[in-house]
Formats: structure tokens, sequence, C-alpha cells
């Protein structure tokens, strides 16, 4: 908890210096490390419902981290007023000349209504979830998750080029929200005390399972794209696939998918405490990877210094802040 609250500190520092020094890099560096770490209370939260409606053991090694997670949803709050001050620089849809097709959809009033709407529905399921949910309530909340975090996405990251359009793509990202809760979940699982090898098989299958989903449809949207070869949306990749970008898609595509996934065909691994803590921390450094290649490319820049310490400091202060308090720790110890 210390060294997460000394590392977030220092990210964050440095990231206010660099919102003073490059206003317009600091904003997209934030928005890329909040739309990193918001995937670790949002995919806990979808974790602990879909365990709330099928059961298993799987959920219950994890819990307590499942829990943790979950109650970093609060630091949102904060962390969304610099992406909502700083808007005009992220969104073209934000300038008021924006003449636009789709205005209707991309305005601020409108915007910022569904900004309030997810975050209370977010809110809302993440106390009933505290609260030890039923099956029918964790359904009902499992629809409402899915639909506000598509939209989300849409939002937050689709809009940064107003012309780009995918239905598929507000599922990889939920689908990627899960598989980053699910790594960091798992991580902290392994570090703080011992599990069985059963349960250790059973949390590495998962972890296979939730993989593929997201990279199959991660490819689907590619693959649909280059059929269409629209220009608006080919635009979308071309930008992402040129210099710097394109090593990255391409360390995505082995390093994020290939290699985790071969590893964890092999039962030696799936029941190794390093092998799956090796795999995790690839899965959430990759993550923390292709955050910035969905957003910098936007600004048309590579990785900086800016970049670095936003991303420290919303790790380290939502480790520290999930980690909080003797009582809280207790509490999930008799989860």
């Amino acid at each position: 908890m210390r060294v997460g609250w000394t590392i977030g500190a220092l990210g964050l520092v440095a990231s206010v210096i660099g919102a003073f020094l490059h206003p317009a890099a600091f904003a997209f560096a934030w928005l890329a490390a909040l739309s990193v770490w918001i995937r670790w209370p949002l995919g806990c939260l979808m974790l602990t419902l879909v365990h709330t409606l099928t059961g298993g053991r799987w959920g219950l090694a994890i819990r307590p981290w499942l829990l943790l997670g979950i109650g970093g949803l609060p630091l949102l709050l904060p962390a969304i007023i610099p992406v909502l001050l700083l808007l005009p620089h992220l969104y073209p849809w934000a300038h008021a000349d924006a003449h636009l097709a789709n205005a209707f959809y991309l305005n601020l009033p409108f915007a910022a209504v569904r900004c309030v709407l997810y975050l209370i529905v977010w809110f809302v399921v993440a106390a009933l979830a505290l609260w030890r949910l039923r099956p029918a309530t964790a359904a009902i909340g499992l629809i409402l998750l899915g639909l506000t975090v598509n939209f989300a996405a849409i939002d937050m990251l689709m809009s940064l080029d107003p012309h780009f359009n995918s239905s598929d793509f507000g599922m990889t990202f939920a689908a990627e929200s899960a598989l980053f809760a699910l790594s960091v979940t798992i991580l902290g699982t392994m570090l703080s005390g011992p599990v069985a090898e059963a349960d250790r098989d059973d949390l590495a299958r998962l972890l296979q399972g939730v993989l593929i989903l997201w990279a199959y449809l991660d490819f689907m949207q590619l693959l649909i794209i280059w059929q269409s070869n629209l220009p608006a949306e080919a635009a979308w990749y071309v930008v992402r696939w040129t210099g710097v970008g394109g090593a990255i898609a391409g360390l995505t595509a082995v390093a994020h998918f290939l290699l985790p996934f071969l590893a964890l065909l092999l039962p030696r691994v799936r029941r190794s405490r390093r092998g799956i803590i090796a795999v995790t921390l690839l899965l959430i450094v990759l993550s923390v990877v292709r955050g910035w290649w969905l957003v910098l490319p936007a600004q048309g820049r590579g990785i900086g210094w800016i970049d670095i310490a936003a991303m420290l400091a919303f790790g380290g202060i939502s480790a520290g802040f999930a980690l909080r308090g003797p009582t809280l720790r207790v509490g999930l110890s008799h989860a």
C-alpha cells in the first residue's frame, strides 16, 4: 500500500508539471491512463456479477481481491475532472464550430447526461455487489453494466475520431476490462498467500478463456473494417499501424495474446505460482501499452514522459486506495 501511494504521488506531481508545460499532451496522457485503470474496478464488478450467476471455486479464491478492485471505483470521480476540463484538447466534436453528421449524439449537453448516467449505474451496481447480490439482481446489474461500459468506451475512446465507427469497439473494451481486472486480481491473489493447485489451474483456465474472448472481438473488428475498406474506418488503423504504432500493434499480437495463450496451454504453467505471476504481469504491462496505442495516435505522437507519469499516478494511487485501511483488509479476509 505504501509503495502504491509513493509511486502514485510521484507520478501525480510529474503529471501536474506536465499539465502546466504541455496541456494538450497531458490531456491525452491522462485519458490514456484513465482508460486503462478504469478497467480494474469495472472488470472486477463484471466478474463479481458473473460469479453470482454461475458460482464456482474460482470466484471464492479471488473474492477478496475482486472486492478490493470494486473499492477503487470512487477514484473515478476526481480522476474524470481533468478530462472534463480539457475536452476541447481531446475531442474534435467538443469544439463550438464542429459540424458532424453524428452531432445529435456527439455534443456536450448529451455527453454530460450520459456521463452522469454511467456513474450512477456503476455506483449503484457496485453498492449492490458489495451487499451480496442475488442471482436475479446480478443478471439485471450485468446487463446495465454491459450497456453502460459499451457506450462509455465509445464516448471516451472511439469518439477521439468522430468519423470512426465500429459496433464492436465497446464490446472489445468490456472484454479487455474483464481481462485486465482478472489479471490484476489473480496476480494479487498469488502474491498475497498460498493458493491450492486446483484453484491455480481453474484461475489460469478462466484467464485463458477471457483472453480468447478479447482477442476474438478485437480481431473481428479488424477483419470487418479490412473487408469494408471504407476510408473513414480504415484511417483509424492506418495512424496506429504507422511507425511506433505498428511495432506496438505487432507486440500486442505476440505478447498480449500469442505468448500468454500458448503458455496457459501448458498444465505445468497453469499450476505453477511463478508461471501464473509471469503471465498476469505480461498481460497487465501489455494492457498499459495498448492503452497508449488506442489514445496517443489521435494526437499524432508517441509515448513521452508525461504519459508514463500519468500511468504511474493512476496505477499507484489505485493500488494504494484499494488496499487502504486495516478495517477493510480484515473484513475482506473473512469474505
